[in-house]
């Protein structure tokens, strides 16, 4: 598939890498392209990148994606899976840029006919393309109100190495909340080990 990632940092890095070696045809959105011919990437303009795409992926900074994304435009974006990654946090890192919802119910309302996908947030970049890295297996999450998105979200993931078996649909756009907040535990569990490279798991009550 043609993914476009909007967004030059370590996570759009890293998951256009994981899917190219998937076999994708990948390319990163840049404000400013012609500054960013070292990353090893193809990197085009945000129109660019999103024209050429069959699925769009957010990985920029959570407290400005909306804006980002308008200047893009709606019809631009229109019909267009957009797999959300992104998390605002406010300058400090101490507390959440959108405490009463999520990024991606703004995102969805803002595009009500582009169908977001959450999912990712709640790890790392290397944990999301290499999760076989971790000690055991751990659960990634999806949430989204277009189950035919959240399909191709998932069958994407698989690509990165996540398969269904770890894979959790938790329901619609409102269920983004609980994995966007969860950064703040985030922060928390990597000062306690001293490592940003963990994942949780999800772990059912035993049979019986």
């Amino acid at each position: 598939m043609r993914i476009g990632l909007l967004g030059t940092g370590n996570v759009a890095r890293a998951l256009a890498q994981g899917w190219r070696a998937a076999g994708h045809d990948v390319l990163l959105g840049s404000r400013a392209p012609k500054e960013r011919t070292d990353l090893g990437l193809p990197v085009a303009d945000l129109s660019g990148t999103t024209a050429h795409a069959e699925v769009l992926v957010n990985a920029t900074p959570g407290n400005v994606s909306v804006e980002l994304l308008r200047s893009i435009g709606p019809s631009d974006l229109s019909g267009k899976v957009l797999i959300d990654v992104g998390v605002g946090l406010t300058d400090d890192y101490t507390a959440l840029s959108h405490p009463d919802n999520s990024l991606a119910e703004q995102i969805q309302r803002a595009f009500p006919l582009t169908p977001v996908v959450k999912t990712l947030c709640t790890m790392d970049s290397t944990a999301m393309t290499a999760p076989d890295s971790l000690e055991g297996p751990s659960t990634v999450f999806l949430s989204g109100d277009d189950p035919a998105a959240k399909q191709l979200t998932g069958r994407l993931l698989t690509d990165l190495g996540w398969p269904p078996s770890s894979q959790l649909d938790i329901g619609g756009i409102t269920t983004a909340r609980g994995q966007e907040h969860f950064a703040l535990l985030f922060m928390g569990i990597a000062g306690g080990l001293g490592s940003h490279t963990f994942n949780i798991k999800v772990v059912p009550r035993a049979a019986g």
